[in-house]
């Protein structure tokens, strides 16, 4: 019998979360022979994004909601510069403009803007449902859908590397919040574009990035670390 685990992964680039849950699932049906087994996780994390996904097995599936509602933390690099329709490197860039003039003391004075309670439109690429349809298909079709803002809390902002056009910023965050659409919005706030180049998740429920261990670590875990 598989034992009540909540296991925090540190997600490769590119997998989506279900596949890291599948992965997951796999790997321990190998180890142990057990075959069914409850398996979840607290929270999304994009394909493009790499960083914390907590893993919840057996019983300790009861606990996902309560984790995912926590605060959660980002390390977002963030290009000066452009913009794209998906606010991320998912879709090409479709407008550049100048960003040379850009100092380190406007981008910190904007982020202490952004602090606090607000409502956040969310991307058109999103997973919002919207008339039965996720939005991101509706904006692979070029139709815009109708999405909702949400309230969001960013909790603090920090600049953690100027380098133009690249920025790297801490942010700790509301469940809920795009960090694709804060970096859009950075760059509306200063006048020169800007997307999302680079996203981690370096804290959720309660769980560090330094709590996480790798898929390569995952694979070397003995079978009793599983099951009863």
């Amino acid at each position: 019998m598989i034992n009540d685990i909540v296991l925090p992964l540190d997600k490769p680039y590119g997998w989506s979360s279900f596949d890291a849950i599948r992965y997951v699932q796999r790997a321990i049906q190998r180890k142990t022979g057990e075959k069914k087994f409850k398996i979840g996780h607290a929270g999304t994390l994009d394909p493009l994004a790499t960083g914390l996904l907590i893993i919840c097995l057996g019983k300790a599936t009861r606990q996902a909601e309560r984790l995912q509602a926590g605060q959660k933390e980002y390390l977002a690099h963030i290009c000066l510069g452009a913009v794209t329709p998906s606010y991320d490197m998912e879709a090409d860039v479709t407008q550049t403009y100048s960003f040379r003039s850009i100092t380190r003391e406007q981008v910190e004075r904007q982020l202490g803007s952004m602090l606090g309670e607000q409502l956040q439109m969310p991307p058109q690429f999103s997973a919002k449902q919207v008339g039965g349809k996720r939005a991101y298909a509706l904006a692979r079709q070029g139709i815009v859908a109708d999405v909702k803002p949400s309230l969001v809390n960013f909790y603090s902002i920090d600049v953690q590397d100027f380098s133009l056009p690249h920025l790297s910023i801490l942010v700790r965050c509301s469940k809920g919040t795009y960090i694709r659409t804060f970096a859009h919005d950075v760059g509306q706030a200063l006048g020169c574009g800007a997307y999302l180049c680079g996203l981690r998740r370096t804290a959720a429920g309660g769980f560090s990035i330094k709590d996480s261990i790798s898929i390569e670590q995952l694979l070397r875990l003995p079978a009793s670390r599983f099951i009863c």
